[in-house]
């Protein structure tokens, strides 16, 4: 059986790094945790890996704006590797922090534009850190790697910066591949079901080959049935709803 290589990449303020490092090797990758410095110094070589992941935390503090400063980072230093690895077929997952990170630094929704890309990530309309389990629905018209096959899943957010705004008509529905829903599952239903106000309740977004997603709720948090919040009542499933996710994004790159 093929190998699937996965590097997660850490920079100063991450903190979600481990629980990814697991779901990953729970779905059957090959798991390297690499600082971002050793990227940058030719240490390591992304060309190496099949899957690269940004998770969450906080990266640098957040200064400036959230995740801004790995952006920059990943954009002046490390831009022409990342395209090359995306030409190449690679698989690129970003969580929370790391969606933030994809957005402002033009990997997503279309790597190809760069940083013109007129999509951001900002101040949740609530006005204050969000931390909550919410609904989502995956885009059965979407092209996302990591959410085939994916109905409904019910997953935590933990952000400040989660708003996802654009101009209008600038994403097209496919690239749409995570939405916020209420328990009956109306995709326009508000706050605090859209706990940040994004534009029509995405959750998260992916480029036309669908290979490239970001999502600001955190799957790596809802890997087993035992992490649901209500797993004593409603009965516990083998694998939470975030699992698949990681398995996908596995299944999809030992198959080529």
């Amino acid at each position: 059986m093929a190998k699937v290589r996965v590097l997660v990449l850490r920079a100063p303020g991450t903190n979600c790094d481990d629980e990814t490092v697991f779901a990953f090797q729970q779905a059957g990758g090959e798991v390297s945790s690499v600082h971002v410095n050793r990227l940058i110094r030719h240490e390591e070589r992304l060309a190496d890996y099949r899957i690269m992941v940004i998770p969450g935390g906080f990266t640098y503090g957040d200064d400036i704006a959230a995740g801004k400063v790995l952006a920059n980072e990943l954009r002046l230093k490390l831009g022409e590797e990342i395209l090359r690895f995306i030409e190449e077929g690679g698989l690129i997952l970003g969580i929370c922090n790391g969606f933030q990170v994809l957005v402002k630094a033009g990997f997503l929704p279309d790597p190809t534009k760069g940083s013109a890309s007129s999509v951001t990530l900002t101040n949740n309309d609530s006005g204050k850190f969000e931390c909550r389990w919410i609904h989502l629905e995956a885009n059965r018209n979407s092209p996302c790697v990591f959410t085939q096959g994916v109905g409904r899943m019910y997953l935590p957010v933990a952000h400040g910066e989660g708003k996802l705004v654009a101009l209008p008509g600038l994403l097209v529905e496919g690239s749409i591949a995570l939405r916020y829903i209420d328990e009956e599952g109306n995709n326009r239903a508000r706050y605090p079901h859209n706990p940040n106000g994004s534009v029509d309740n995405i959750a998260g977004i992916c480029d036309d080959s669908g290979r490239i997603f970001g999502l600001m709720p955190h799957p790596e948090r809802c890997l087993r049935g035992t992490q649901h919040p209500q797993w004593t009542r409603l009965g516990a499933k083998k694998y939470g709803d975030g699992f698949q996710v990681f398995r996908n994004a596995v299944r999809w790159a030992r198959s080529l």
